[in-house]
């Protein structure tokens, strides 16, 4: 958007202005969005900006107009021609978080269409295209077109973001991550935010994490994060519910790509750990009574039809009908032991009796970066076959000599790495009872006509 004749603008100003603790005008905000997209700012004034925001915030309509900004930079996908009303999900990271490859099959399976643009991992959390990409021949990048085809087919549809999608936060991201200013609520808010509301979604499940394993450490940071997301939506005109969920340790067992499908297929087939299994039918459920379509209109009747789609393989169906349209081997979905797999396994067991008092997600993260199984830099190679097992929760009572983890490699010298880390750095064990982690801590949840937490 272009100042009017009457006033004009400058990034020095705006710069200024933020480095002042002075709130943005809309048209100001949108000025310099638009001017850095169109490379007419460069990084170090743009660098400087985000600083001044990392430091003084932003207020609510700020945060929403960069958002927006954000928005209008690129490509805006429309899927009203083919979906009725798109619902979405989206977690801000964590170990072992293979939710949407069930969650999204289950909602489908409830009559509710999902078409959603993913992301690939960096650090130790992992990306749901790396995982899809464990099957032979699935394909992730797809036309706008293609996608939209898919959705309105099959009412299933998960691929890469389009390369125009929300530019002017991946080229701010970027330059986020090498200037220090990562660590801003706004910031966040507005990266994620833009991204799901270009992608032609109307109403989004977010479910953000708190934990070691997550980028929100404390309960108080989670809560600040949702709250500002679904402000963004509500703003936006977007139905938005914000679900804070524990990740101080993997969620479910297992956190490696291939090694993260099978557990999802198992899941799909009813035999999924029970923490990972009532996380996803949560989600699910959320996702289901977002919808005006559902005809599930309450919590309780859309986690028993999550559950029924589980039970009754439709869930599962839906799943390998999305495998095959995007030329995915689906026998390696009938047969998972088809997936790849490592050549070396080791375990880790308990030194002492006691109770698992830690068992530090951030640490087991970086224990399948150590055996390739994640990237540290963007598009860095990884190994689909590779990771850790962790075969139980924090609470559980093990005596020594229990197996507690599984490490799957390629590489003795990899392997190595990660044993040791998980050794050092990632169990403790208590003599005295430990309370288990809560699957959830909080729901927020907004429309465009009220705002509550409960």
């Amino acid at each position: 958007m272009k100042p009017s004749s009457s006033e004009t603008m400058s990034a020095v100003e705006i710069i200024s202005l933020k480095r002042d603790k002075k709130p943005l005008s809309t048209a100001q905000i949108n000025w310099f969005i638009a001017e850095y997209t169109a490379d007419r700012i460069p990084d170090y004034q743009a660098a400087a900006w985000l600083m001044a925001v990392v430091l003084n915030g932003m207020t609510r309509q700020e945060t929403s107009d960069l958002t927006l900004a954000m928005v209008r930079s690129g490509d805006q996908a429309d899927l009203s021609d083919v979906v009725p009303y798109a619902v979405d999900k989206h977690s801000t990271g964590g170990v072992g978080d293979k939710t949407s490859l069930v969650v999204l099959p289950i909602v489908v399976a409830c009559g509710i269409p999902v078409a959603k643009m993913s992301g690939r991992s960096l650090g130790h959390t992992g990306g749901t295209l790396d995982k899809l990409e464990s099957i032979a021949g699935f394909q992730v990048e797809l036309s706008i077109e293609r996608f939209k085809q898919l959705a309105k087919e099959n009412h299933l549809v998960i691929a890469g973001q389009t390369a125009n999608l929300a530019p002017a936060d991946r080229n701010l991201y970027a330059l986020r991550d090498v200037t220090g200013t990562i660590p801003s609520i706004p910031l966040i808010a507005s990266s994620i935010m833009s991204k799901k509301i270009a992608s032609g979604t109307d109403a989004i499940v977010l479910d953000v994490k708190v934990g070691e394993g997550s980028f929100m450490k404390s309960l108080a940071e989670a809560r600040g994060l949702a709250t500002a997301m679904v402000e963004i939506g509500v703003d936006a005109g977007k139905a938005v519910t914000a679900l804070l969920s524990d990740m101080s340790q993997p969620l479910g067992i297992t956190a490696g790509n291939a090694l993260e499908v099978r557990e999802a297929i198992e899941t799909l087939h009813g035999e999924g750990p029970n923490d990972f299994t009532d996380h996803v039918i949560e989600i699910a459920a959320q996702m289901i009574v977002l919808s005006p379509h559902s005809e599930y209109q309450t919590i309780e009747s859309a986690r028993d039809a999550a559950r029924q789609a589980i039970q009754d393989g439709s869930a599962f169906g839906k799943f390998r009908t999305m495998v095959a349209a995007q030329g995915g081997d689906v026998r390696q979905v009938d047969n998972p032991e088809l997936l790849p797999t490592a050549e070396f396994c080791e375990t880790i067991t308990a030194a002492q009796s006691g109770y698992i008092e830690r068992l530090d997600a951030l640490q087991i993260g970086q224990a399948v970066i150590d055996v390739g199984g994640g990237r540290e830099t963007k598009g860095a190679p990884i190994d689909h076959a590779v990771g850790v097992e962790t075969l139980h929760k924090i609470g559980d009572q093990v005596n020594r000599g229990d197996i507690v983890f599984r490490v799957h490699a390629n590489d003795q010298a990899r392997l190595a790495r990660a044993i040791k880390r998980l050794h050092e750095k990632a169990l403790a064990v208590a003599t005295e009872p430990v309370e288990g982690r809560p699957l959830f801590y909080d729901t927020i949840s907004g429309s465009p006509s009220h705002h509550t937490s409960r």
